[in-house]
């Protein structure tokens, strides 16, 4: 990874913190960290990140309300949680937010640095120019943008790559297992009930056009018809 990247780490047990800031430095990143959600949104705002690490239970401003704010400003930086491994609720929440992925504590640094390499090689990978046709829609990958007639709807990047991946398999059934391994990294329950809340965010954003439909085939995956 470049030296030149940013990541805002989020972290209120500042022992914890502290590990996973020098660790990150270890490996060439810059990092910036906040100890609350308060001090987090600022440094976010003057210091334009690159990718977010955040806590989810944080005092002054939790995790999700940090993201549901940070969301509005930017669809596309990369989002890891963190969370407690006895909160797993926050897990399907957290993505419904908007995060893209997210790691159980305790969680060893190894996996954390995969998680962040995988994320920002996604981003730096998702050159492509082309905008291809889905129904009367125009999907432009990269830029994670839909038109429908003029109109401009922004994905987020965890939607503009599940819709992507339907795309490529377009009129034909796609896999669970091959989405979620492919774009969650496992097939657990959490990433399925992750991926049922992506493809529901993205049914709504695809309804001005009535012939297309991501249909559940029950048991087996998902079909993108148009």
């Amino acid at each position: 990874m470049s030296e030149q990247t940013t990541i805002l780490l989020a972290e209120d047990e500042v022992a914890l913190g502290t590990i996973v800031k020098e660790s990150l430095e270890t490996r060439g990143f810059e990092v910036i960290y906040a100890e609350d959600g308060d001090m987090a949104m600022k440094l976010y705002e003057s210091k334009k990140p690159e990718l977010l690490v955040l806590d989810v239970m944080m005092p002054k401003k939790d995790g999700f309300t940090l993201v549901k704010e940070i969301r509005k400003m930017n669809d596309r930086i990369p989002i890891i949680f963190l969370t407690a491994k006895s909160r797993t609720e926050d897990v399907v929440e957290g993505f419904g937010y908007g995060a893209n992925d997210y790691l159980k504590k305790p969680f060893s640094m190894e996996e954390l640095i995969v998680r962040i390499k995988a994320l920002l090689d996604r981003k730096q990978g998702s050159s492509a120019s082309e905008t291809v046709n889905i129904g009367k829609y125009a999907f432009n990958f990269s830029k994670q943008l839909l038109s429908y007639e003029g109109s401009e709807i922004m994905l987020t990047h965890r939607e503009a790559q599940l819709l992507n991946e339907l795309y490529r398999h377009k009129n034909e059934l796609t896999e669970r297992t091959l989405i979620l391994n492919t774009l969650w990294g496992n097939d657990d329950f959490f990433s399925a009930r992750s991926m049922d809340v992506f493809i529901t965010k993205l049914r709504k954003k695809l309804t001005l056009d009535e012939e297309i439909q991501i249909m559940n085939v029950r048991g087996f995956g998902y079909k993108l018809v148009c």
